[in-house]
C-alpha cells in the first residue's frame, strides 16, 4: 500500500492522559513528514485547543476539528469549511437547563458552556482562550453552533434519542455530542483528500473513540488504539498499543518506517 495520508486522533491516541505528546510520538511523526506522508490532525477538539499541538509538531496541514464540523487551515488557523447544526434549541435547553449535566456549545466565536469544570478550565490553559460566556445557555444568544456537547456523566441518555431526527448523535462514556446530519470526521477527511488529490485508498486513520469508528471504516487503514473501546476496535483493520504506551509511535515506526508491509 502506498501511504500518503495519516490522520491522528488527539485525546485517546496523541496525547497521553496529561495531554502531552512524547517525544518519541513527536519523533515518529517526524519520520512519517520525513517520508513525504501527509500528517493531519483529526479530533474532536475546537481549533483552539488542536493548534497548539499543531505547531508542536511542526505541521502545517489542515485541522479537522469538531469532529468534522469544521476545517482549519494550517497557515493560518482560518475556518476553511463549517457545518452548523441545526435543531430546536429552545427544547434542547429546556430539557437540560435544570438538569446537573452541563452542556457546551461550540460556536465559530468560541465555547458557550453552563458552568466551567476542570476539563474547561485545562482547555482554558491550553488555548489561552477562556469561555466566551458562562450561565444560562436560553440567554447565550450564539449564532451558530458548530456541536453540542452533553455531558451528563455515564453512558447513554434518553435526552440524546431525543434529536436523533435531527441531528447525528455520538454517544460517549459521560454523555452525547449532537453534530449536523452527515458531519464527521470522515466526511470531512473526504473534502481534505480531494484538494490533495489523494485517495482513501492512500490513507491510514488512527484513533480511539467512538467519533472515529466511520473513519477508521472507511479509509484505506484503519488503525485503532488498545485503549479503544470493543465496537471501535471491531471497526478498525489493526489494533495497536495503548495510548500511555505510545501504541501511535508502535504502529508508526512497525508499518510506516521501519516496514512497508500495508
Amino acid at each position: 500500500m502506498n501511504v500518503k495520508a495519516m490522520f491522528i486522533d488527539m485525546d485517546g491516541t496523541l496525547l497521553t492522559a496529561s495531554n502531552k505528546i512524547t517525544r518519541r510520538n513527536a519523533k515518529a511523526i517526524s519520520a512519517l513528514m520525513e517520508r513525504n506522508i501527509n500528517v493531519f490532525l483529526a479530533t474532536g477538539r475546537q481549533f483552539e485547543i488542536t493548534q497548539p499541538y499543531h505547531r508542536i509538531l511542526g505541521l502545517n496541514t489542515p485541522m479537522v476539528c469538531l469532529n468534522g464540523a469544521s476545517v482549519h487551515d494550517g497557515v493560518t488557523g482560518d475556518a476553511v469549511q463549517t457545518k452548523p447544526v441545526k435543531l430546536d434549541r429552545e427544547r434542547l435547553h429546556h430539557l437540560t437547563g435544570d438538569d446537573p449535566c452541563n452542556v457546551l456549545v461550540h460556536a465559530p466565536d468560541g465555547l458557550y458552556c453552563k458552568r466551567v469544570n476542570a476539563e474547561i478550565e485545562e482547555w482554558t490553559r491550553e488555548g489561552r482562550v477562556p469561555p466566551r460566556y458562562v450561565g444560562d445557555l436560553s440567554k447565550a444568544g450564539y449564532k451558530d453552533a458548530l456541536k453540542y456537547s452533553i455531558r451528563t456523566g455515564g453512558p447513554g441518555s434518553s435526552v440524546s434519542m431525543l434529536f436523533e431526527d435531527e441531528a447525528d448523535v455520538i454517544d460517549w462514556d459521560d454523555g452525547f455530542e449532537i453534530v449536523a446530519r452527515g458531519v464527521s470526521k470522515w466526511s470531512a477527511i473526504q473534502s481534505v483528500l480531494e484538494k490533495y488529490g489523494i485517495a482513501p485508498e492512500e490513507t491510514v486513520t488512527i484513533g480511539d473513540g467512538p467519533n472515529d469508528i466511520q473513519m477508521l471504516s472507511h479509509a484505506g487503514i484503519g488503525v485503532a488504539m488498545g485503549n479503544a473501546a470493543p465496537a471501535v476496535k471491531a471497526s478498525a483493520d489493526l489494533v495497536t498499543g495503548h495510548h500511555e504506551q505510545e501504541g501511535l509511535a508502535d504502529f508508526i515506526e512497525n508499518y510506516l518506517v521501519n516496514s512497508y508491509a500495508l
